[in-house]
């Protein structure tokens, strides 16, 4: 410990890390972190922390414990400075503001966690002169969220960084058997940990040691060993036990140690629970309402419990103070409290209240967002976690339940958040209370602001029990669905059913309702069932702007399945309805967003779909109702209009766009699959660019943030489609393979279109591999599949270059008739890339003299593209006709700007003549 606290504050080989601390109860943890923190507290700044087994429930309890007292000691400019684009986002869940207001976006759980650990980051580089030591007492009873950001922050510490050192001390893990919860956390952190030590009871020379130096050094071996057999040579029984026999002035020899299992049992359990009953019924009541406030036990809250007066609260609390049930005030508190070999402190409240200055609610500060209310007084604690359990334990149920609902009155008398009250809520029996159905609804809004989604469906799923009223009950369960959105797909998914077939959504919540159940079912590759969901809503639901947000979601589903019965004819209906939309308002620039991605991959011209994504924007960005972390509209409308603009020879408005979603995605905090696909689509738009180490680096970055949440994702399948294209086009083709073989990008297919087509890309990887007659088949069955719904674009699915190079020395034939067909195409469509694309693969099948035309062609229109990669490929076939020496050079040069190896990228012209047989 003390090289690890040296290593930190000097910066040398030791730079931090994880220590952790596991014991049962009694064992000492408590003292551990003391010595820590007093070997630290002159070299270090030391963050304090506990956790406490009520508070479980309440988010980022012990991350406000931890943080901001250190936030409290800067300046508003300061702080701000170090929270930078994240102040919106991290300041509610560090309490220092109050939670947006219930119109926003829920926090991303992902982006706060990222977000604090970065905030820990800048912090530790700000306290550089005395790194931040973070002791986290009790941590199986800390928050998930605060073990989140904590194993969040342990995953990405810097190599270099400024120095942390992170301590925890908790009790053995009981493994749940889901792998999820504390116990998981805090086994991933015990994996990253740079130590971690198993603390062990004292041996029978240990107690005998510590019983002579308490008692004198005529203590006599049997009184010792009784007392180590009473104990189990826990430490705090043991100190409590001497203490006890000090007080009694029991002389420490063979006759009195009879009396020691008595006195022992007056420590723990029964014997504990009768020691507090018989101080009388004030002080009992007082003990309870202790164990049901925990860290909330101020004078003022505990009397609006109990009911007691300010006198006979410090009456009573001295009555537990004397018999050690209750620890000493702040004012009286001495080495003792940590040093004595047991722990001290109440494991219910879950601070160290002489080190928090922060507020434990669960709520929001001020509006100000640095506005702090005056420090409060003590709480009362208990003088051992053992003790808080066991008082809490001997709470009657009935009368439990009772200081439970008091509890919550009372915190919302004095001013506190829906948020700090809905922990107490979440313990009264169901009662009809509508009331009761309202504070938890408003505690649910700020849990979700704050990136606590669990937190706010435990709230809903109990308003559901209380149960709402008949006019309430489908909103709660709207809102129990939209809760369980980023955690709990399937769940949403019932919710949001139940609130739709139930009376009381007015037609706005219905509208959204299907709208996001759609949505939900869309990303878990349940396309078509999105589709029938939606359709069946548009069916009821009156013309205007609520319908033609349903038409949009229906049209856009049904054309991201990857089989449909009749795309050309939905296309068709998708033309007619948005032929005469101007852009009046956000329904007609989402269906112009949805068309113009239709045309796109129909391989309409160009000039039509870029003028369909202008008319989508608001001088040239999303309107403000349609942005990328809008909650209405999703982030999938201006995604559409920015890959309009891409494969229609736009890349520069494309990056635009995806360039502001990133950045809004970041500032959200959506830092999951979301930033994810941000870098996918900056990715698409280097690999249109040739840019191919660019678009390879934006790719990588968004596979490793899809990890991050789940496998499987829609993301992955996109973002792997295009790395293996990129890689492929950088002559990489084992690195292909092997990002292939990784996210399984293959057959089967998800239910869903891959961006670009993958079945094409999956052909070319095969191509690339001498796998010819493999690719050739899947070639084919793309081209089946595409050509049946009208779409055609020869970038997007580039199916007919590569199948007709890979036919061309078999049968020369139908591999002429399908680069005929696709040069069609490309002249319909009209862009310089795909212009050029077409020319090239003509050239395969003309004359010498043709061939050197239509690649001279081919490379003019490519060289006034953005599309420098194909313009490489095409200037390396004319240099091959012409056998131009300087042709040849200006493909190199290229093609080394691109960051690319033309050769083995071309396995078809590899093998065969740029002339085969006619």
């Amino acid at each position: 410990m003390d090289g690890l606290v040296t290593g930190a504050a000097e910066g040398g080989p030791a730079r931090g890390g994880v220590l952790v601390y596991r014991g049962e109860p009694g064992l000492g943890k408590t003292t551990l972190l003391a010595e820590i923190r007093a070997a630290a507290e002159d070299r270090c700044t030391v963050l304090t922390g506990r956790g406490g087994e009520t508070l479980t429930s309440v988010p980022f309890h012990v991350t406000r414990q931890l943080l901001q007292p250190a936030l409290d000691l800067l300046g508003e400019d300061d702080v701000r400075a170090l929270l930078g684009d994240h102040h919106d986002l991290l300041a509610p869940a560090l309490g220092i503001a109050s939670p947006p207001l219930p119109s926003a976006a829920p926090a991303d759980p992902q982006g706060v966690r990222d977000g604090l650990a970065r905030l820990m980051e800048a912090l530790a580089e700000h306290l550089r002169d005395r790194p931040p030591v973070l002791l986290v007492d009790d941590a199986h009873w800390a928050d998930a969220e605060t073990l989140a950001w904590l194993d969040t922050f342990s995953r990405a510490r810097r190599t270099g960084g400024a120095p942390v050192l992170v301590v925890l001390a908790h009790r053995p893990l009981r493994t749940d058997p889901r792998g999820a919860g504390a116990p998981a956390t805090l086994t991933a952190l015990a994996a990253r940990a740079v130590l971690t030590l198993g603390l062990s009871a004292l041996t029978r020379e240990a107690t005998a040691v510590l019983a002579r130096e308490t008692l004198g050094g005529h203590a006599d071996e049997a009184f010792c060993d009784e007392l180590w057999a009473v104990t189990s040579g826990n430490p705090y029984e043991t100190v409590e036990l001497l203490a006890k026999a000090r007080d009694r002035m029991l002389e420490p020899v063979a006759g009195s140690a009879a009396l020691l299992r008595d006195l022992g049992a007056g420590a723990r359990g029964g014997g504990l629970v009768a020691r507090l009953e018989a101080l009388g019924v004030g002080p009992t009541r007082l003990a309870w309402a202790t164990a049901v406030l925990g860290t909330d036990s101020t004078p003022q809250l505990l009397a609006a419990v109990t009911g007691l007066e300010r006198e006979e609260i410090e009456e009573h609390t001295g009555s537990l103070r004397r018999t050690r049930i209750m620890r000493e005030g702040r004012e009286r508190r001495d080495s003792r409290d940590n040093g004595d070999g047991g722990e001290s402190g109440d494991g219910r409240d879950g601070r160290d209240s002489s080190e928090s200055g922060g507020n434990s609610d669960g709520g929001g500060g001020g509006d100000d967002g640095r506005s702090r209310q005056p420090q409060p007084p003590d709480p009362l604690e208990f003088a051992h976690p053992l003790i808080a359990t066991a008082v809490y334990a001997s709470v009657p149920a009935a009368v439990r339940t009772a200081l439970h609902g008091r509890a919550a009155w009372a915190l919302a008398e004095a001013g506190h958040g829906p948020a700090a009250a809905s922990r107490h809520l979440l313990e009264v029996h169901p009662d009809d209370d509508e009331d009761v159905v309202v504070r938890l609804r408003a505690a649910a809004v700020e849990h979700l602001a704050v990136g606590a989604p669990e937190a706010a469906r435990r709230c809903l799923a109990r308003a559901l029990a209380e149960p709402p009223g008949p006019e309430t009950y489908a909103r709660v369960l709207y809102e129990l669905g939209c809760a369980s959105l980023l955690t709990a797909p399937g769940a949403t998914v019932r919710h949001l059913r139940s609130a739709l077939d139930l009376p009381g959504l007015d037609d706005e919540l219905r509208i959204d309702a299907t709208y996001r159940l759609a949505e939900v079912l869309a990303h878990s590759n349940q396309l078509q069932e999105a589709v029938r969901t939606v359709a069946a809503e548009v069916g009821r639901t009156p013309p205007g702007t609520g319908r033609r947000r349903l038409q949009a979601a229906h049209f856009m589903y049904e054309g991201f399945q990857a089989a449909e019965a009749d795309g050309p004819r939905r296309s068709r209906r998708l033309a007619e309805l948005t032929a005469g939309f101007t852009g009046a308002d956000d329904s007609e620039r989402a269906l112009v967003s949805v068309r113009a991605f239709d045309a796109m991959l129909r391989g309409e011209p160009a000039d039509e779909i870029v003028r369909l994504c202008d008319l989508a924007l608001v001088d040239g960005l999303p309107a403000r109702g349609l942005g990328w972390t809008d909650p209405t509209w999703g982030f999938e409308i201006p995604a559409l209009t920015g890959i309009a603009y891409v494969f229609a020879d736009r890349p520069d408005r494309g990056e635009a766009l995806f360039g502001e979603a990133v950045r809004a995605f970041e500032i959200s905090g959506w830092s999951g699959a979301h930033l994810a696909f941000g870098h996918t689509l900056l990715g698409l738009v280097q690999r249109r660019r040739g840019n191919l180490p660019g678009a390879q680096r934006h790719l990588e970055e968004g596979l490793g943030l899809a990890d991050r949440v789940g496998s499987g994702l829609p993301v992955h399948w996109d973002t792997a489609c295009l790395l293996v294209d990129t890689l492929l086009a950088r002559g990489r083709v084992a690195e292909a393979r092997a990002v292939a073989d990784r996210y399984a990008f293959g057959p089967p297919w998800p239910g869903a279109i891959v961006l670009p087509d993958g079945p094409s890309v999956l052909g070319r990887l095969l191509l690339a591999e001498g796998r010819h007659e493999e690719g050739v088949g899947t070639l084919e069955a793309a081209a089946e599949a595409l050509t049946v719904r009208g779409r055609h674009h020869g970038l997007w699915a580039p199916w007919p270059f590569d199948l007709a190079r890979a036919l061309a020395a078999t049968d020369p034939g139908r591999a002429a008739g399908i680069a005929a067909e696709a040069h069609a195409h490309a002249e319909r469509h009209g862009t310089p890339t795909v212009l050029g694309e077409s020319l090239r693969c003509l050239a395969l099948f003309a004359e010498p003299a043709e061939a050197r035309d239509l690649l001279t062609r081919a490379v003019a229109h490519l060289s006034a593209s953005p599309s420098r990669y194909e313009e490489a490929r095409a200037r390396l076939d004319l240099a091959r006709a012409t056998g131009s020496a300087e042709t040849l050079a200006e493909a190199k040069a290229l093609a080394t700007a691109c960051g690319a190896n033309l050769l083995p990228t071309d396995p078809v012209t590899a093998r065969a003549s740029i002339h085969p047989p006619r």
